[in-house]
């Protein structure tokens, strides 16, 4: 286990507890917001459920669910947005910039943005026909983000199953949560640039990947071209913009998109649940369900507050830096 890991989940000891309901009085609508200006969002760009759920993930195994991976860098700090896993790959900041201004008109300086981000990971699952479940709140935002914290702990899509399962357990998360997690990849779309290793240069080989289907293979030979724009997208599953168990059942087809999902069928560990989600969707929802609450349990204990912009640490204006508020 990493130092970084080690001193995380020693200092989750300190952590603040969070509660269901937490916003019942402070903020009794803050829920019902999240959920109609995400629907919003959705119904002008459908991949904006993929990307804003992606948040969470990308939030939560850096130093906690603490929001620091939506602060910009600044002249003192270089932070998360610029790491290897999140630069030209997270989006829709932007939406969650209109769920806090919608929540800062209606109940100023309460609800915290590492929490809007949990709500909203929920409601883009249910919104994109996944299961609801309820979600503890009570987070503080972190006061500063780290771009070096970011690299050393997000995997990269080279990864495979048994370097998810190292990194999982050092979060106290199990391999059937692992997989059921590695579920998100039911809706949205990734880059050629995650995939053309697997298609021409397979572990150095100059060869494919031999667990593609020859198939897709071809049809992946077809969007991702060797040498041609490795920005191009494709869906990570057959129904992109559904969440449903379709992503394993490609799985059990050799038709995954990126490496870090195919081993999971490929590594002994983890194949036995890729089969029994691919039958069973109601086992996968329950899954999926209970692993997001068990991450967005973690938490550094560091110190924090409620940012009045996602963006920023309160008392910092871009034009002048850190300041006090009048």
């Amino acid at each position: 286990m990493s130092l970084t890991i080690f001193l995380f989940l020693l200092l989750t000891s300190a952590a603040a507890e969070l509660r269901r309901g937490f916003y019942s009085e402070s903020c009794p609508a803050a829920e019902t917001i999240v959920r109609e200006v995400l629907r919003r969002a959705m119904a002008r760009e459908t991949r904006s459920a993929a990307s804003v759920m992606r948040l969470q993930f990308h939030d939560c195994f850096v130093n906690g669910c603490d929001g620091s991976v939506l602060l910009d860098d600044t002249a003192e700090m270089v932070g998360e947005k610029s790491s290897l896993s999140n630069v030209d790959s997270l989006r829709s900041y932007d939406v969650v910039d209109e769920i806090k201004e919608a929540l800062e008109a209606a109940c100023p300086a309460v609800v915290s943005c590492a929490d809007i981000l949990v709500m909203a990971a929920r409601d883009a699952v249910a919104l994109s026909g996944g299961p609801n479940w309820k979600v503890k709140l009570g987070r503080k935002d972190s006061l500063t983000a780290s771009q070096e914290a970011s690299d050393a702990i997000m995997p990269s899509p080279r990864a495979d199953a048994a370097s998810l399962i190292n990194l999982f357990s050092g979060f106290n998360l199990s391999i059937r949560d692992l997989v059921a997690l590695s579920g998100s990849h039911s809706i949205g779309r990734a880059r050629c640039f995650s995939i053309v290793f697997r298609l021409y240069n397979q572990s150095g080989s100059g060869q494919p990947d031999p667990a593609i289907d020859p198939t897709f293979r071809e049809e992946l030979d077809q969007l991702c071209p060797l040498g041609g724009d490795e920005e191009v997208t494709g869906g990570m599953d057959a129904s992109p913009e559904r969440f449903d168990n379709q992503y394993y059942k490609d799985l059990v087809d050799g038709r995954g998109f990126l490496n870090s999902d195919q081993t999971l069928y490929t590594y002994p560990e983890t194949r036995g649940f890729v089969e029994e989600f691919s039958k069973n969707e109601d086992e996968f929802f329950a899954a999926f369900a209970e692993g997001m609450v068990r991450m967005g349990d973690l938490q550094s204990g560091l110190p924090g507050e409620v940012r009045k912009n996602c963006r920023f640490v309160n008392g910092y204006r871009p034009d002048e830096g850190l300041v006090k508020d009048s």
